[in-house]
This record gives C-alpha cells, sequence and structure tokens, in this order.
C-alpha cells in the first residue's frame, strides 16, 4: 500500500513518537547531514529496503543493515552536487533556518514548487544509481522490471508509485524523469563512476 519503504527527512529539534527512528551523526560537517538523508530517500536505497522490510516500521535494526554511503564516499564535487539539492527540498519551513544556515544558506526558505521538487529528486536518485555503482538498465530495473523483462514478468518494485502516477499523470513520471536526469547528468560527466565501496 505504500509508495516508499524508507522516508526520511531533516526534522528541527522535537519530541517524536517512537516509531520515528531519529540519528544524530557524529560529523563535525553539516554537509553530511544532507548527504545522508538524500541518500536515505534515494530510490536504490530504498529498493534495498524493500527486500529486507517485512512490514510498515523501520526499526533501528533495518536501518543499521542498510547499505548507507559513509561520509569518506563523497568528494568535494559531490558534496557541490548533492548539497544544493538537498537544501532546496528540506528548508521549506522556518523552523529548518538552522539547518539551512549549518549548509551555509541564510535566505528564506524555497517555495513548495511540485514539478521543481519532481525534478530535484529524480536527480539525486540518478546520482545515488550511479553511486552504488548501478547501470542505466539496472536502474530501469529497480524502477520497472516489466520496462526490462518485459509486462508478463512477475515482479514488482514501486508498483503503487507506478500506479499512482499513471492514475494522475498519464504515465509512470518517475522512471522517465529519473531516467532522463541520468542521461542528462551522464552527458554532463556529473555521474559518480567507480567508487562504490
Amino acid at each position: 500500500t505504500n509508495e516508499r519503504t524508507v522516508i526520511a527527512s531533516v526534522v528541527p529539534r522535537c519530541g517524536v513518537g517512537n516509531t520515528l527512528p531519529i540519528f544524530f551523526l557524529n560529523v563535525e560537517k553539516p554537509i553530511y547531514w544532507a548527504v545522508f538523508a538524500s541518500c536515505l530517500s534515494s530510490l536504490v536505497l530504498d529498493y534495498c529496503a524493500r527486500q529486507k522490510v517485512g512490514g510498515t516500521h523501520l526499526t533501528y535494526g533495518y536501518l543499521k543493515q542498510f547499505p548507507v554511503l559513509p561520509p569518506s564516499f563523497y568528494s568535494a564535487s559531490d558534496v557541490a552536487f548533492l548539497v544544493p539539492r538537498v537544501l532546496e527540498l528540506t528548508y521549506t519551513l522556518e523552523a529548518l533556518r538552522p539547518f539551512a544556515r549549518d549548509l551555509g544558506h541564510d535566505g528564506p526558505p524555497f517555495s513548495w514548487d511540485p514539478e521543481r521538487r519532481a525534478l530535484l529528486r529524480a536527480d539525486l536518485d540518478a546520482w545515488y544509481a550511479a553511486a552504488y555503482g548501478l547501470t542505466r538498465d539496472e536502474l530501469r530495473y529497480i524502477l520497472d522490471p516489466a520496462d526490462v523483462l518485459g509486462v508478463d514478468f512477475p515482479g514488482e518494485t514501486f508498483r503503487v508509485l507506478k500506479e499512482r502516477e499513471e492514475r494522475t499523470f498519464g504515465e509512470y513520471r518517475t522512471a522517465r524523469r529519473v531516467l532522463s536526469s541520468w542521461d542528462r547528468l551522464e552527458a554532463e560527466g556529473l555521474l559518480p563512476r567507480g567508487r562504490w565501496p
């Protein structure tokens, strides 16, 4: 019933219920908070989570098994690519101003623009697919196995997301946008290659 298995976010310091695991990172640079959140939010990591999680709650036991990229993985150019996108996706309310300042942004919160947000997420999903060492066809499989192996293939990955988007937009928009981002980022030389730990 759920579009995603892992729903990660940056939240202001506040109390939360027992079904929201909280991570405090032991890193000196706040940029690593941003890349950690973006890694957890990527479709590729979500695909891995779907292979493990049997219910609707993520426990620390599950989270500790996920293939999260360590801070040492990210180069300065990776951070320059990722952080502005994460900042724009997360800093949409005044309560996160301290987080934005920690990332070097002193302006107002970003407007909530669904089209812009979908494009930013597509860039991040394509980038992370390459960071995990996937090929474009492997990314196509993760987005929709039927696209690679034919409509009779019995497996599925993001069925709920695909069905909702087909009803709402008349197409599986996420798949199209992520693959389009892959092609553009690859042409611009912005996809990380050959560095999976």
